[in-house]
C-alpha cells in the first residue's frame, strides 16, 4: 500500500560545534546576542521531512509517494529518489526560486540551531491530492503554510487517512487552526516540546486530542515515547544506539516506521517500538538519510 507523504524537499548543511551553546550564549545578554561559532566540520546532505521520511519507509520496505515541490537546483534531488526506488511523481519543480535549505548546528549535547529558507516549499500547494490516488495513507509534515492546511483537507476529501505531523511548522498556525487539523487527522505525532505547544493553543490536554484521534504520540528523544490511546498513557521505552553522533532527522526515520506499521495495521505501541529501533540506527550516523537497517522489521 503506497503512503503519500506531503513535506519538504530540501537541503540540510550541516555543522558541529565542538562546545555547548549554553556555555556561549549570556542568558542576561540575549537582548545584544551576537556570538559566532567555530565549526570544523561542514558536509550537505539530502534532506527535508518528505525525503528524510520517504527514505525511512522505503528501507523499510514500504512504498512512500513524497508530495513536494523542488526548485531550480533540485535536479540532484530528483536523482537521488529515482536511484532509490522512491517515486517522483508527485514531486514538482519551480524554476525561479532555490530548493528549500535547512542550515544546522549541532552542539555536543546535540542541541541544535536552525536556519531554514523555504524557497520552493512556499508553492508546495500547487501539488494536489486527488481522490483517485493509489495512497491509502498519508501524512502532512511541515511544509508551506498553504500546503499543509490545503493537503489535510484534501485527505478528508479523498478519504484517506493521515497522520498529522506539525513539527517545526506548528508554530505558523492558531489555535483554531491546530484544533482544525486534529479534528481531521486520524494521528497525530509531535515531539514533547511541540506537544507543550500544541496542548497550549488549542487548550486540550493529551489525554483530550487522544479521544479525538486514533491515537497521539509524544516522542520523548532518549527517554522513548508516549502512545496516548482513548486518554490513556503509555511509555514506550527507547532502544540504545550504538552511539550518538548526529541527530539530525531522527525524527523523520521515527515517522518512516510509524507509517510502516499503520499500512500494516500495527498497534501504536507495536509501532513506536519500531521507531525507536529505527531512530537509533539514525542517531549513529551523521546526515538524515545514510543510516541502514540492522534488522528485519517483522
Amino acid at each position: 500500500m503506497a503512503v503519500l507523504i506531503c513535506g519538504s524537499l530540501a537541503f540540510d548543511t550541516i555543522m558541529t560545534f565542538e562546545g555547548r551553546f549554553a556555555e556561549q550564549i549570556l542568558p542576561d545578554q540575549l537582548h545584544i546576542l551576537n556570538v559566532s561559532f567555530l565549526v570544523p566540520s561542514l558536509r550537505r546532505d539530502f534532506g527535508g521531512c518528505a525525503g528524510n521520511i520517504a527514505y525511512s519507509l522505503r528501507l523499510l520496505g514500504g512504498e512512500p509517494l513524497p508530495m513536494a515541490m523542488l526548485g531550480s537546483d533540485g535536479t540532484d534531488y530528483l536523482l537521488r529518489l529515482k536511484e532509490l526506488g522512491i517515486s517522483t511523481a508527485h514531486v514538482g519543480q519551480v524554476h525561479d526560486t532555490y530548493t528549500a535549505q535547512a542550515m544546522i548546528m549541532t552542539d555536543r549535547d546535540n542541541n541544535q540551531i536552525t536556519a531554514f529558507h523555504p524557497g520552493a516549499m512556499m508553492q508546495a500547494h500547487a501539488n494536489r491530492i486527488e481522490p483517485q490516488t493509489d495512497a491509502r495513507l498519508g501524512i502532512v509534515a511541515p511544509d508551506g503554510r498553504d500546503a499543509m492546511l490545503e493537503h489535510a483537507a484534501q485527505f478528508v476529501a479523498a478519504d484517506i487517512p493521515f497522520v498529522f505531523d506539525p513539527g517545526q511548522g506548528l508554530p505558523m498556525f492558531s489555535g483554531t487552526e491546530l484544533s482544525r487539523f486534529v479534528e481531521q487527522a486520524t494521528w497525530v505525532t509531535v515531539n514533547d516540546y511541540e506537544g507543550k505547544m500544541l496542548c497550549d493553543r488549542t487548550g486540550w490536554s493529551c489525554a483530550e486530542i487522544s479521544r479525538k484521534v486514533k491515537g497521539l504520540i509524544v516522542t520523548l528523544g532518549a527517554q522513548g515515547c508516549e502512545v496516548w490511546v482513548d486518554g490513556e498513557k503509555t511509555l514506550v521505552p527507547a532502544a540504545k544506539p550504538a552511539q550518538v553522533v548526529d541527530p539530525t532527522g531522527c525524527g523523520d526515520a521515527w515517522r518512516g516506521a510509524l507509517l510502516f506499521g499503520l499500512e500494516r495495521g500495527w498497534s501504536l505501541v507495536r509501532c513506536a517500538e519500531l521507531g525507536n529501533r529505527v531512530g537509533a540506527l539514525k542517531i549513529a550516523q551523521r546526515g538524515p538519510q545514510n543510516y541502514i537497517l540492522d534488522f528485519t522489521p517483522a
